[in-house]
């Protein structure tokens, strides 16, 4: 029997040089599984609790030896001589052992390590990547890579209010040939902001964090990069962005631009943007508490665009049914730190596909090299992902891993079937 025979933690960093925690699971047939959790910036008030210590004297009060001890202690003793197959089972022992709405006593942290390490341990004790063992013969699609090339907002530091330009390499036949696009433009874009004088530095995702005149300076550029690297605008490439209005957002007005708009004034500057610029998702369009604001986003330009929901429903089923029945947005980021177990997030991504919404697996500002997210977006046929811009190794570990995927299944690439182009 493969039961599990030991389970352990320990504190190892992230891409921010901030620590987090690494679990490893090993049954006794000698199978293992590791996840290391990613940490966030830009984070929802409804977030799952990252557990941390406190301690100033230890990585500025960062550190997680108390969710490596939890895990060590408190989680081992529950699931050593557990079957590791029944995820559902797992996750509920996790959940009973917490007792917290927000997973408060033993730390997010601790029970998603724990919870995604035994997912990947059974994987390997029957010889399945995670992305079949997850999804079964059912997870056959490859996602849209959604390339944060331009950062601003949480990620950087610079006077961009919007926190992520993307590019939405929608307009091709495979993955890899959408990857390969979207790092040329990224390169040519690089030579655009130096040539420019504007900087080329990078924020917290790989994107680069130059300081412009305003947020449509940043679409511009992106436009002339995709020409001058020899793609078509709004037809092999597109474009998105993560607005994170909740940092702009105060007493019910907007802050953009020296400017204090309500939600129908913000709303009126997408259709604007919409008519300028081949622009075909929004994420956080409007702040996290502003649910009238979204209701009216939604019924106003759900026809025209992706409107993604992130800090607002924070990868939680219990807040996406709410969102549902109110009619608000039409997409889900998924992060499975949001909520804390991969039960949980498979239960919110399952209910906005049988919504109609789409779904973007998503990592954190604070990322590593674990690749959970790559597989989990197979296995579930979400239709995008979202790993930052095609550099540094915590980024594009997804996207090489998605690449192997692709060589091994010739799986199909979403493309432009998800925007209907």
């Amino acid at each position: 029997m493969a039961e599990i025979a030991e389970l352990c933690a320990r504190e190892v960093l992230d891409s921010r040089g901030n620590p987090t925690v690494e679990v490893e699971c090993w049954l006794a047939d000698g199978s293992m599984g590791r996840a290391i959790v990613p940490s966030g910036a830009s984070t929802g008030e409804l977030e799952a609790l990252e557990l941390r210590d406190g301690d100033k004297s230890r990585f500025n009060g960062k550190g997680v030896l108390t969710v490596v001890n939890n895990v060590n202690t408190t989680i081992r003793n529950a699931l050593l001589g557990e079957l590791p197959f029944d995820q559902a089972s797992i996750d509920s022992i996790l959940l009973e052992l917490d007792g917290t709405p927000n997973k408060a006593k033993l730390g997010a942290n601790a029970v998603l390590g724990a919870s995604l390490s035994v997912a990947k341990a059974a994987s390997a004790c029957l010889g399945l990547p995670l992305y079949r063992y997850l999804g079964g013969i059912v997870g056959f699609n490859l996602p849209v890579p959604l390339l944060n090339v331009i950062n601003g907002g949480a990620h950087a530091t610079n006077n961009l209010e919007f926190q992520e330009f993307m590019l939405v390499p929608a307009g091709f036949d495979s993955f890899s040939e959408a990857l390969r696009a979207g790092s040329e433009i990224y390169h040519t874009l690089k030579d655009e902001l130096i040539d420019a004088g504007v900087g080329a530095g990078i924020g917290d995702e790989g994107g680069f964090a130059p300081n412009l005149a305003d947020n449509t300076e940043a679409l511009d550029l992106l436009m002339k990069a995709i020409e001058k690297a020899g793609y078509k605008p709004g037809e092999e490439i597109y474009l998105a962005l993560d607005v994170a209005a909740s940092q702009f957002y105060a007493e019910g007005k907007y802050k953009l631009g020296g400017k204090m708009l309500d939600a129908g004034d913000l709303i009126d500057h997408y259709e604007d943007l919409l008519g300028r610029y081949p622009l075909v998702s929004v994420e956080d369009g409007l702040a996290e508490t502003d649910w009238d604001g979204w209701k009216l986003l939604t019924t106003r330009l759900t026809d025209r665009l992706q409107l993604v929901g992130d800090d607002i429903f924070v990868t939680n089923p219990e807040i996406l049914s709410k969102g549902i029945e109110q009619g608000v947005g039409n997409a889900l980021l998924v992060k499975p730190n949001q909520i804390g177990s991969l039960t949980e997030t498979l239960r919110a991504i399952l209910m906005a596909q049988g919504e109609g919404y789409h779904t973007i697996l998503s990592h954190r500002s604070g990322e590593t090299e674990d690749v959970t997210i790559a597989h989990l977006t197979v296995a579930v046929n979400a239709s995008q992902i979202k790993s930052g811009a095609p550099t540094r190794s915590e980024r594009v570990a997804k996207y090489n891993e998605l690449l192997r995927i692709e060589e091994e299944t010739s799986a199909p690439y979403y493309g432009p079937r998800i925007f209907n182009q």
